[in-house]
This record gives structure tokens, sequence and C-alpha cells, in this order.
């Protein structure tokens, strides 16, 4: 069985030191990289879902002409 090792005691002040430094090391984008990605995102979400819908469309169709065959 794997031991136990005691957890020690979190200072909330070392804490929130730490979190600051890390938070300085990031590399953040730009206010214009921000936006262009963010278009980027919201063309290739239409694209995706026109795709998507023209799919359904299409199968919809074929599954229903091959049902209306049997029926």
């Amino acid at each position: 069985m794997a031991e136990k090792t005691e957890k020690k005691p979190i200072d909330p002040g070392q804490f929130l030191k730490e979190v600051r430094q890390e938070g300085n090391k990031v590399t953040w984008p730009s206010r214009k990289e921000t936006g262009v990605t963010t278009v980027m995102v919201i063309w290739m979400t239409i694209i995706a879902s026109l795709f998507l819908f023209s799919v359904d469309f299409i199968i919809q169709h074929l599954v229903r002409g091959v049902l209306d065959l049997f029926a």
C-alpha cells in the first residue's frame, strides 16, 4: 500500500504571490491577435454549421427517398 504523505498547510499570501509570478511568465496575446482569433473562430463556426446542415439535409432526403420506395 502506498504511504500517505502529510500535506503542508498552504499560506494564502504565498499562494497569491506565486500565482502572480506565474501570470507574469505567460506571454499574453495582444488585443489585435485576440480580435483576429475571435473573428476566425466565428467564421469557422459558421462554415462548419453550414457544412453539417448540408450533409444532414442530403442524408435526410436520401433516407426519406429510400423509405418512400419501400412504403
